[in-house]
């Protein structure tokens, strides 16, 4: 096979090996912006993208293009409608990281309910009373709000379920579960004591955690995103922290990323920031490179991909 791949110089060794064994050529980018992609990538086949935001602009010099397969499960990143009209197939790996974010999110649950980080943190600087000013708080009993049953949220839902915490899901696409009670999106910001959010970005859902929800949910409460940064009004949530409407907040994903270091929320002692970190173990990126060149070699074979967001007629 004649073609050539362009790939994030991140990409673990088992995509590039899949790649290379089916006779593909790969170009490794330091990024995805304009320039590099026309410096260096012109003439590619196809593209496994991380979380560059990849430009519609583009599209034109890369005349023999047929695939931007997404190493991970979102898309918002890239216009997937619009690379459909362009016969350019959109791919993603919903199989790959979905254990690993529903761990992290378990872990940044601990870490929040438990103050782990900030007492840690105070232990180093010779604080050994910080511990007693801040107590945390067990999750037995406590009640989790999922919002968004896909792979991720589902398996969120399973583990906080064996902890003992009583699970309540919204998700207007789903009629049944397995654990947890299904509730409207009010029901779900007025009774959760934690809110975590494993949604698509769509027009529905972009904001989902605004002004208004932030002002429905207990001061008692605690909010986690591991899902997008644009699922909630950042502004509105460094507002509402600021001014202990919530009592704390647990963020991976962010409006710009990095969060620029001008940002309010590293001024905030209530909310945990991890650097979209929900797929980072050595398991995750492993699938999600080889899911995502097992993608790309379909396509270029002439086959349908497995796990496309957009359809190629």
């Amino acid at each position: 096979m004649n073609k050539t791949v362009a790939i994030p110089k991140g990409l673990a060794e088992v995509g590039k090996k899949y790649l290379k064994d089916n006779g593909i050529n790969i170009v490794e980018l330091a990024s995805f912006s304009d320039d590099e992609i026309l410096k260096k990538a012109k003439d590619v086949d196809g593209i496994i993208l991380m979380t560059d935001p990849f430009n519609n602009a583009i599209v034109q010099h890369l005349p023999n293009l047929k695939i931007v397969a997404r190493h991970g499960v979102g898309y918002d990143n890239v216009d997937y409608s619009f690379l459909e009209t362009k016969g350019i197939w959109v791919t993603i790996t919903p199989n790959a990281n979905a254990d690993t974010v529903a761990e992290v999110t378990i872990a940044e649950i601990f870490d929040m309910s438990k103050n782990i980080t900030a007492i840690a943190e105070k232990m180093r600087l010779g604080d050994f009373n910080y511990k007693n000013n801040h107590l945390g708080f067990d999750l037995a009993g406590k009640t989790l709000g999922v919002a968004g049953y896909g792979r991720i949220g589902k398996k969120v839902a399973q583990k906080a379920d064996a902890l003992g915490m009583k699970v309540i899901i919204y998700d207007p696409f789903v009629t049944q579960t397995t654990v947890g009670t299904l509730v409207s999106k009010d029901e779900l910001l007025s009774d959760a004591d934690i809110i975590t959010l494993h949604m698509a970005v769509t027009d529905d859902t972009n904001n989902f955690i605004d002004s208004v929800a932030l002002k429905s949910m207990k001061t008692s409460s605690y909010l986690v995103n591991l899902g997008r940064g644009a699922l909630v009004d950042q502004e509105a949530l460094i507002n509402s922290l600021k001014n202990h409407e919530i009592s704390g907040a647990a963020l991976d994903v962010f409006d710009q990323e990095p969060l620029p270091l001008t940002n309010d929320l590293y001024t905030l002692d209530n909310v945990l920031l991890t650097p979209h970190i929900a797929s980072n173990t050595v398991n995750a990126m492993n699938r999600m490179a080889l899911d995502s060149a097992k993608e790309v070699v379909k396509v270029l074979s002439n086959e349908n991909p497995t796990w496309p967001v957009n359809r190629i007629n």
